[in-house]
């Protein structure tokens, strides 16, 4: 019994003793680690620690507040609502307003009735007294345009004028004492900066989401032909009906109008596009003294520069835009540029693609001076060119006016459409000097179509003409068939460009 308690007393103490080692060897080892993470907190530097671990801050990283800049923004930001009314258009053997021209038209007959279209999108209040600026898409082609305030009040809103190339289009509607957003200064955009999109997706009004900005003068040649593309890209989130929309900086700034997405679905997928708000801007500034855009032209054709270009050209150099060929009786031409410079700074801002060039040309009026740098034969050269318009001089461009045509028109009487066999027209009953008469047409030509449509009201005529002055083509001309009281058939074309 003696010899099992000794054995008894022997077990405790050694479980004891292993018990004390091993809550002392705990005790130390949590001690050094209390130490080490103590040192760690402390010290503001990166430092490396024993199992590989980097130290990177003991700095919460710092939040931004969004709402009191979503709460700003939002009821600067309306909705918009265009209607469209279909054009009444005629089923004939020739469709193309060239073909019959020359060659007269088919058989008219009426088209069915369509119903009208309804589109929507959004704006932007610029000012307290009722300016809105949108994309020109939006209301392109509209006949009614109605816009709703973020407190519900509608209005119907004019258009002061409109710009394709730059997608941009400037309302006025019938109000004072507005909420407005300020224009910031695009160029001052870093790329990772936090933005705002505020706009109206898919009928959620007052929609707001937050994103970094991605790139900027990006162009992505979903422009038409003389378009200007140099585009902020976000991953926003933007969606159908954000078009016109505000892009917004932690400022509570309008840096830009959300234009577009790229999309295989219609659907936001991570890549949405602005128009930076310096290029809205100058455009707003034209449309609100001239009527339209007074457009400064290089007269260049031009490719970003690449290493397979640079080596097709045997050019030690890849930065900036290559000319590839200049215009005659252009600015360039009469600067002295030649094809083969590379453009590398307008006025000491590099270039190195062509959306950024023509982001910076597009910023200047015609009879503006810049100063172009350029790389010809291996060596930096500065040249001073004065820019000049579409047509070639520095005069201000002037919006046209339908009394241009210097045309007087009264519609078909019931009794006038049974003698001449037709279902509609609209007679030319004066004259004076003006484009008509130019073209050669006379007083009493009863004008049945105009580019392919059914001409029944002076009202038809004028939207057309309207159509044709805001579209993009360097080509402005009617094309008219009609026919003489007589029953001679006449085909004119009346060119619209300005004089």
């Amino acid at each position: 019994m003696e010899s099992f308690q000794k054995k008894l007393l022997s077990f405790a103490v050694v479980a004891f003793v292993s018990s004390a080692v091993s809550v002392g060897a705990y005790a130390l080892i949590k001690k050094e680690a209390s130490s080490s993470m103590t040192d760690m907190d402390v010290v503001g530097t990166e430092q490396s620690v024993s199992g590989n671990f980097v130290r990177v801050s003991n700095v919460a990283p710092q939040t931004i507040d969004f709402t009191q800049i979503a709460e700003k923004s939002v009821n600067a930001v309306v909705s918009i609502k265009s209607t469209i009314t279909p054009k009444q258009s005629s089923s004939r053997q020739f469709q193309d307003p060239f073909f019959e021209f020359f060659f007269g038209p088919g058989k008219q007959i009426p088209a069915p009735q369509q119903q009208p279209r309804v589109g929507t999108g959004s704006g932007v209040i610029i000012s307290s007294d009722g300016y809105i600026i949108t994309n020109n898409h939006v209301i392109e082609g509209a006949d009614k345009i109605e816009i709703t305030l973020n407190d519900k009040r509608a209005f119907n809103a004019k258009i002061v004028g409109s710009d394709p190339s730059t997608d941009l289009a400037l309302l006025k509607i019938g109000a004072k004492d507005l909420p407005m957003m300020k224009f910031g200064n695009s160029d001052l955009l870093k790329v990772g900066e936090w933005v705002l999109a505020v706009g109206n997706p898919m009928g959620l009004t007052s929609t707001v989401t937050a994103g970094i900005v991605s790139a900027k003068g990006r162009s992505i040649g979903a422009g038409k032909s003389m378009s200007i593309e140099s585009y902020i890209q976000t991953d926003a989130a933007v969606n159908p009906g954000n078009s016109g929309g505000a892009l917004v900086n932690t400022n509570g700034e309008l840096v830009g109008i959300n234009t577009m997405i790229v999309s295989q679905t219609g659907s936001y997928i991570g890549y949405s596009f602005a128009v930076p708000s310096n290029i809205a801007i100058k455009i707003v500034s034209d449309l609100k003294e001239y009527g339209c855009v007074q457009r400064a032209l290089l007269g260049v054709t031009i490719q970003e520069m690449s290493a397979e270009l640079a080596k097709e050209k045997n050019i030690d150099f890849t930065a900036g835009v290559y000319i590839v060929d200049i215009a005659e009786r252009s600015s360039a031409k009469e600067a002295g540029l030649k094809q083969g410079d590379i453009i590398v700074a307008v006025d000491g801002t590099s270039i190195s693609t062509v959306a950024r060039l023509q982001e910076e040309i597009s910023l200047h009026h015609p009879g503006d001076k810049v100063t172009i740098s350029i790389i010809r034969d291996g060596k930096r050269k500065n040249v001073e060119v004065l820019l000049k318009n579409q047509q070639g001089d520095t005069t201000i461009t002037k919006p046209s006016d339908f009394t241009s045509l210097g045309a007087a028109f009264s519609e078909l009487t019931d009794k006038q459409k049974e003698t001449y066999g037709i279902s509609a027209g609209v007679e030319v009953t004066a004259m004076t000097e003006g484009k008509f008469q130019r073209a050669g047409i006379r007083k009493g030509f009863i004008i049945l179509n105009i580019n392919g449509e059914i001409i029944d009201s002076a009202d038809t005529i004028e939207r057309i003409y309207d159509d044709i002055q805001k579209s993009a083509s360097r080509d402005k001309v009617m094309f008219i068939s009609g026919i003489y009281p007589s029953g001679k058939s006449a085909y004119y074309a009346v060119n619209l460009a300005s004089e």
